[in-house]
């Protein structure tokens, strides 16, 4: 039991950035934004997040004469410069939560081969009492793993209402930006959001076990995969917004490994 919860724990704070692109692709790509969004528009949801976001679009696109791309660019930079600090504190709380358990191994190793075989009541209730005594003597709590969920909790609602703002914001379709128009889906846009969430990916598995890496291989391939589904038949705005914030955190992602694996 406590050996799933680690595994649980670990796949929840290792991945919370790849589940929350998961978790905001399957609910946009269940759900089909149609008509547009003003202020009169129903709903808690799309009044208080998209159609702010909306109106936001429309007027930084206004200042740099009808750019909808860079309108898009930048407010996508401005949310995650905004969620960074939870990202931040989220990474460095993980990686000292590995340096613990390695710290913790070989304590857990000795009293697992102590219970190995053990399967009555009494024994398992004891070797989860020396396990939580173990956790004490490591000042470590088992269950500080979940607040790797809060940045994917804080985001989602955010990056939603950002998603459907650029969905229903029919002023976007008439404008292009670079080589791509961006009512239209774009192959060449769908092939670099792809490769960028493939390599942020990879950048996530930095200084991560061998064995962990094997178990999580599967996730390095179904959110790139998704990516690409969702952008082919999207207009190319959301790849455009999805490669911008994806390429936000693979540089976020990489800096704060290399800071917080070497600070000491």
């Amino acid at each position: 039991m406590e050996t799933t919860k680690k595994s649980v724990f670990t796949f929840v704070k290792k991945y919370s950035v790849i589940l929350g692109v998961l978790c905001l692709l399957i609910l946009t790509g269940c759900q089909s934004a149609t008509g547009t969004v003003d202020a009169n528009s129903e709903g808690f949801f799309t009044h208080y997040f998209v159609y702010p976001f909306s109106e936001l679009i429309k007027s930084i696109a206004g200042i740099f004469n009808d750019n909808y791309g860079l309108s898009i660019i930048i407010i996508t930079l401005v949310i995650r410069l905004l969620l960074m600090p939870f990202f931040l504190k989220q990474m460095k709380s993980s990686i000292q939560m590995k340096e613990k358990m390695n710290v913790m191994k070989p304590d857990m190793d000795t009293l697992k081969e102590k219970y190995d075989g053990k399967t009555d009541a009494e024994s398992r209730t004891k070797m989860q009492q020396e396990m939580m005594q173990l956790y004490q003597k490591h000042n470590m709590n088992p269950l500080a793993s979940l607040a790797g969920c809060l940045p994917m909790i804080i985001q989602l609602p955010i990056l939603i209402g950002f998603y459907y703002a650029i969905r229903q914001t029919p002023e976007i379709g008439t404008h292009s930006f670079l080589w791509f128009d961006l009512g239209q889906s774009d192959i060449p846009l769908t092939i670099i959001a792809v490769i960028i969430y493939f390599a942020q990916f990879k950048v996530s598995q930095m200084n991560m076990d061998p064995k962990m890496k094997q178990q999580m291989a599967i996730m390095g391939i179904i959110s790139p995969v998704m990516i690409g589904i969702f952008s082919l038949t999207a207009p190319a705005a959301l790849p455009l917004y999805w490669t911008v914030g994806g390429l936000f955190l693979l540089v976020q992602t990489f800096i704060s490994r290399k800071i917080y694996t070497n600070e000491k």
